[in-house]
């Protein structure tokens, strides 16, 4: 299976780190071969311009950018979505691995 790489966006990046290792751990024990990783909402262009990012996540605190990141993402392809708020406090990384994986399914 190919590697697939999802882009977390945060405010800042602390507690999305949590979550991307927890992502990350739930991939390995399913036999993912994917790529995850949090940057800031901000830098958010530069990796869509130089990375192969096959979906998109925003935390719940940056959901107001979802229209943002939805113009951005026109014609790509690249699905996005907000985390569901329950599955990021409780930093459910599996739960947040199926909605992904939900999105890039569609």
């Amino acid at each position: 299976m190919a590697t697939k790489t999802i882009m977390l966006n945060c405010a800042a990046g602390m507690s999305t780190s949590l979550l991307v290792k927890k992502m990350q751990e739930a991939a390995k024990a399913q036999g993912k071969d994917y790529e995850i990783f949090a940057c800031p909402a901000s830098e958010a262009d530069n990796k869509l311009a130089n990375q192969e990012i096959n979906c998109v996540l925003l935390g719940p605190q940056v959901g107001y950018m979802k229209a943002d990141f939805e113009k951005k993402l026109e014609g790509t392809g690249i699905p996005m979505g907000v985390i569901p708020m329950q599955d990021y406090g409780m930093m459910n990384g599996k739960k947040v691995l199926e909605f992904a994986d939900g999105l890039m399914a569609e």
